[in-house]
């Protein structure tokens, strides 16, 4: 065990995570557990105590509130690895210069950096600061009152409180986000998107997509995918290529995976973002392009998305020049499923895809060092446009 990990007092730490209690809670056999960790031990039908291995005839806990006040205490004073690192600061003052109104800009960003020294430096920081309550602040930073002409100092400190935020989010429970379904902060988002900076545009597409990921925040997410302007913002980055396109691909897409998002998204005109995107021949070599594809598929589960894609002049064109790369086959899948489905019942769709090409692609890929998940949908598309062919 290194030094770092040393500095949390024993008595400190939950005897079967290892990390600090966040909710210490004690057993009738006179062990202190935290109560996430031990609600879990028991619901995998353990009966006895992990320390101890007693049987558990009462399973009963008790909040060790002791013990959560001594960590209280310690957690402001803040422990001697943080002393070394940031000198002078101590969480609790920190927290305090991110609370004032009369904190100035600089010292809310002096405290931001510190912070960040803190969460990537020690291995337990992001215990520290969440036990604070330091994620909700972080958050009220982010979308406290946003205005159209942020000053650059400002638009500073929202970039690095979600750099914080963001880096924060996955060692903590998501329930805090639910303050974004409030009417203000949905506003303060979309002035966001639209006047942040390119690194915040990339952080709100982030956490976007968290918050879509998750089953925690399914709620929240169909807030998300009901907010127009939101999606129009969303849409807007993946059309007009930048800095941010590929987290605002990675936000559709995470959207996406809840039904009642889908029709939004497409109404919002986030197919014909991904097509622009797909087939931009600056983005062809980027990552995010058969993400964009992957994406494009799940869309046309809705009819309106098969349609949007029909009606692009660039759609069946592009996904007919996604089906065969040359350098790897990230993305054919994708693309060859999306034909299957849109060719299946629209003749335009079948004929500017066989006049685009794709029967020569379809055999390329056959001839390749491809999948066989992905050779035999290939043949199943050549055989559905050939016999198609035949009938019409």
């Amino acid at each position: 065990m290194n030094e770092a990990e040393m500095v949390i007092p024993h008595l400190f730490r939950c005897p079967i995570s290892l990390d600090l209690f966040t909710d210490p809670v004690t057993l009738s056999t006179g062990q202190t557990y935290d109560r996430p960790s031990i609600e879990k031990w028991l619901a995998a039908g353990n009966l006895t105590c992990p320390v101890t291995m007693q049987k558990l005839h009462d399973p009963s806990m008790v909040p060790n509130h002791t013990l959560r006040h001594l960590i209280d205490e310690w957690l402001q004073k803040g422990p001697q690895s943080l002393m070394e690192i940031i000198p002078g600061r101590s969480l609790a003052a920190m927290k305090i210069s991110l609370q004032s109104q009369e904190s100035s800009s600089e010292n809310k960003l002096e405290t931001l950096k510190a912070i960040q020294v803190l969460i990537d430096e020690l291995p337990y920081g992001n215990s520290f600061l969440l036990q604070l309550g330091l994620l909700p602040l972080l958050l009220e930073l982010v979308f406290g009152e946003v205005e159209d002409n942020q000053s650059r100092e400002s638009l500073k400190v929202v970039e690095e409180s979600l750099s914080c935020a963001l880096k924060l989010l996955p060692f903590s429970e998501l329930g805090c986000l639910d303050m974004m379904k409030e009417q203000s902060k949905l506003a303060s988002l979309v002035v966001l998107f639209k006047h942040g900076t390119p690194m915040i545009k990339t952080g709100l597409c982030n956490l976007v997509e968290a918050v879509s990921s998750s089953s925690e925040t399914q709620d929240l997410c169909a807030v998300l995918g009901a907010t127009h302007q939101l999606l129009r913002e969303i849409v807007f980055i993946v059309h007009h290529d930048c800095e941010a396109s590929e987290a605002g691909i990675r936000a559709i897409s995470a959207l996406s995976s809840l039904e009642s998002n889908k029709e939004n998204l497409i109404n919002e005109g986030a197919v014909d973002g991904l097509i622009s995107y797909i087939s931009n021949p600056q983005v062809q070599e980027k990552s995010a392009v058969p993400l964009a594809v992957a994406a494009l598929e799940v869309l046309l589960g809705v009819e309106s998305g098969r349609e949007a894609v029909i009606n692009n002049p660039s759609g069946v064109k592009s996904l007919v020049k996604m089906i065969f790369k040359v350098s790897d086959h990230e993305g054919s899948e994708n693309a060859v499923s999306s034909l299957l489905v849109i060719c299946s019942d629209s003749l335009r769709a079948r004929e500017e895809a066989i006049s685009e090409g794709v029967l020569t692609q379809l055999l390329l890929l056959l001839q390749s060092q491809c999948s066989g998940r992905i050779k035999t949908k290939a043949r199943m598309l050549l055989k559905h446009l050939r016999s198609k062919r035949n009938m019409d």
